[in-house]
């Protein structure tokens, strides 16, 4: 079927009119595709912009092997030389690209919900209720509302039509920003570093949420077991180490045996709170301090859970789980916080 936006002479680009029918439909492509992070309103504004050119980045250079595996195709097939640069403005000739990635049986859209307020508020009580957990709930609860709010899928509004999955975008290629480098789904946001996804990663992990969040579970175990304190040489948390020593993993405070074993953390969480700023330092030892990032734009955090008096190594794991660099320093103490504030719902 012809896209409605496929017009001879198209020009679609940062500008155009406001609520432009062609514009909504774009924006529902790039979102079905995995290139716009969220927005279906008919603006065409920077997120739009945004989309565009990474997918016309992905059209001349993508790549079909990611670091975890294999995508369905190459984006690269479907361009046959009709887009030559990455300008963030939709023409005829990129249209023409779109109508035959969408009509390729090997690509597998992102799934959408007909009711994402019951999909996401189901989906958030089932996570409540998961049974032998490797982790601690509330923190895992904290960990995904920084994630995605604890919402499986975006909730339309008036303006907005977008209900598909939520997806986060990675650009951290240093030497190119228009290169998405992986893409998270859904509520844990399970990450993937090959794009388009393959049909089983849609049907398991983005349709079933609770499977989403077991890789989550999963994903901030390994870390927890495997980047705080060894064993492998050169994977330790610096803040750890420099706050705990590099004795033994500490799961909890408290022993297997007791009540309170990995289901306390809110109260532990608010024995001692600090406040940290742009001077003070990432971790003891170090002079790195706090600064505003593309991600994270504050500076000042306030009354948070004092780290090194928790008892447990699950706020090093947590910054694991972001990576490392500053921006995992900020996403630390943002799910820090959020241990402050119960009670810990979407």
């Amino acid at each position: 079927m012809a896209l409605v936006y496929r017009r001879s002479g198209l020009v679609l680009a940062r500008g155009s009119a406001p609520a432009d029918p062609r514009v909504k439909a774009l924006q529902q492509d790039l979102r079905r595709l995995g290139y716009l992070r969220s927005g279906i309103d008919g603006d065409f504004g920077d997120g739009t912009e945004r989309a565009v050119r990474a997918l016309q980045w992905d059209l001349l250079h993508a790549v079909q092997r990611g670091s975890d595996g294999e995508a369905p195709v190459t984006l690269r097939a479907f361009n046959r030389e009709r887009v030559t640069g990455v300008t963030g403005i939709l023409d005829e000739r990129l249209a023409a690209c779109i109508e035959d990635i969408l009509a390729d049986p090997r690509i597998r859209t992102l799934p959408r919900s007909d009711d994402p307020v019951r999909a996401n508020r189901e989906a958030f009580a089932s996570v409540q209720t998961l049974a032998g957990l490797r982790v601690p709930r509330p923190f895992l609860l904290a960990v995904l509302l920084q994630e995605s709010g604890g919402q499986h899928f975006r909730t339309p509004t008036t303006t907005n039509a977008d209900d598909f999955i939520v997806v986060g975008l990675d650009r951290n290629d240093g030497g190119d920003p228009d290169h998405i480098t992986s893409r998270g789904y859904g509520m844990g946001q399970y990450t993937l570093f090959h794009h388009p996804p393959r049909a089983d990663e849609i049907d398991t992990l983005m349709l079933d949420p609770t499977r989403n969040v077991q890789r989550a579970v999963t994903e901030l175990n390994e870390k927890f077991e495997h980047f705080v304190a060894g064993p492998t040489p050169g994977r330790t948390a610096d803040d750890r180490v420099a706050e705990a020593g590099s004795g033994p993993l500490r799961r909890c405070r408290f022993g297997a045996d007791d009540p309170r074993y990995m289901t306390d953390c809110l109260r532990c969480a608010g024995e001692a709170l600090v406040d940290v700023d742009a001077t003070t330092p990432l971790y003891p030892s170090t002079t790195e301090t706090l600064h505003p990032t593309e991600y994270h734009p504050e500076t000042t955090y306030k009354k948070i859970p004092d780290r090194a008096k928790l008892g447990c190594d699950w706020p090093y794991a947590v910054r694991r789980y972001n990576g490392s660099g500053v921006n995992s320093f900020h996403y630390q103490y943002e799910v820090l916080r959020r241990l402050t504030r119960p009670p810990l719902t979407a």
